[in-house]
C-alpha cells in the first residue's frame, strides 16, 4: 500500500469525534465500493476506511461511521445497544441539508433519508412543504442508486459480536451537489425503549418524522477539501492537458529565447 493511503486509512480508522462537537469531518475513502449492503457489518474491516463518531446513549454509544466516494456519502449506524428488536418500529434517519444554509423551515435542499428494521422499502423525504405537520417534509420517490436498508449486526461487527440493530445508507450527491460543507443531522429509534438518540445532541425528537430546523443540525465537514473531487480519468484527462499546455510553453519560450539569441 501507498505511503499516502496508509495515512488515510490511519487517520480514517483512528478519527473519534464526540457528538457534542456537532461536526463530523468526512473525507475520501476508498473502500466503500466494497461494502455490501445488507443493512449490517458484512466482514470485520467493512466500514474501518471511514470517519466514526459517537453518539451517547448513556450507556454503550452509537458508532456513526461516514465517509465518501466517487458519487456517494456513505453512512453506518452501528446501534450496539438495541438489542430488543422491534420490527417495523427500529429506525434511523439521516437528513443532509445541501446547501448548509441553516434555514428555519426546511427548503427543497434539505433531505432526509430512513431506513427500519424489517422494511425493505426506504423512505425519502424533501423539505419545501407548506405542511408544517409534517416539518414541511413531503415523501419523494427514492432517488436512483439510493440504498436505505437496515439488519441485526452480529459475529462480523467490530464492536460486539451480540446481535443489534444498524443501518446503512448510500446517498447520491448529485441531488444536492458536491460541498465541503453540508448539514448533517441524525436520529435512532429504539423501538422497545421508546427513545430517541440523536446527532447532535441537542436534538430531542418525539417521533421520527419530527426532524428539528435545519439551523439546529450539525455539520459534515471536508477538512481536505476532497468531497468536490474528480473521477481519476478526469484527473488523468486534466494532468494530460495541463502537461501539454506547459510543454508547449515552455518549447515556445525556448524557441523565442534562441530566436533573439540569434
Amino acid at each position: 500500500m501507498p505511503a499516502g493511503s496508509l495515512f488515510f486509512v490511519i487517520i480514517l480508522s483512528s478519527s473519534i469525534v464526540p457528538s457534542y462537537a456537532e461536526v463530523i469531518p468526512i473525507t475520501i475513502s476508498g473502500t466503500m465500493n466494497k461494502v455490501s449492503f445488507d443493512g449490517k457489518w458484512s466482514f470485520y474491516t467493512e466500514w474501518k476506511e471511514s470517519t466514526l463518531t459517537q453518539i451517547d446513549t448513556g450507556a454503550e454509544p452509537i458508532y456513526l461511521r461516514t465517509a465518501h466516494q466517487d458519487d456517494y456519502i456513505y453512512v453506518l449506524i452501528d446501534a450496539v445497544e438495541d438489542t430488543h428488536f422491534v420490527k417495523g418500529s427500529d429506525s434511523a434517519i439521516v437528513c443532509i441539508d445541501g446547501n448548509t444554509d441553516k434555514e428555519k423551515i426546511p427548503n427543497s435542499d434539505d433531505y432526509c433519508f430512513i431506513a427500519t428494521l424489517g422494511d425493505k422499502n426506504p423512505v425519502t423525504l424533501q423539505g419545501g412543504s407548506p405542511l408544517g405537520i409534517n416539518g414541511n417534509f413531503r415523501k419523494i420517490p427514492n432517488p436512483v442508486d439510493f440504498i436505505g436498508i437496515s439488519s441485526v449486526s452480529d459475529q462480523n461487527d467490530r464492536y460486539t459480536t451480540i446481535p443489534h440493530a444498524s443501518y446503512e445508507f448510500r446517498i447520491p450527491i448529485n441531488l444536492f451537489g458536491r460541498s465541503d460543507v453540508y448539514g448533517f443531522y441524525t436520529s435512532v429509534y429504539f423501538g422497545h425503549a421508546n427513545k430517541f438518540y440523536s446527532f447532535p445532541s441537542t436534538s430531542s425528537p418525539s417521533s421520527l418524522f419530527e426532524m428539528p430546523p435545519p439551523t439546529t443540525w450539525g455539520e459534515l465537514v471536508s477538512p481536505d477539501k476532497s468531497l468536490p473531487e474528480f473521477s481519476w480519468p478526469t484527473i488523468l484527462l486534466l494532468s494530460g492537458v495541463l502537461f501539454v499546455i506547459y510543454f508547449t510553453k515552455m518549447r515556445s519560450g525556448h524557441l523565442h529565447l534562441r530566436t533573439n539569441g540569434n
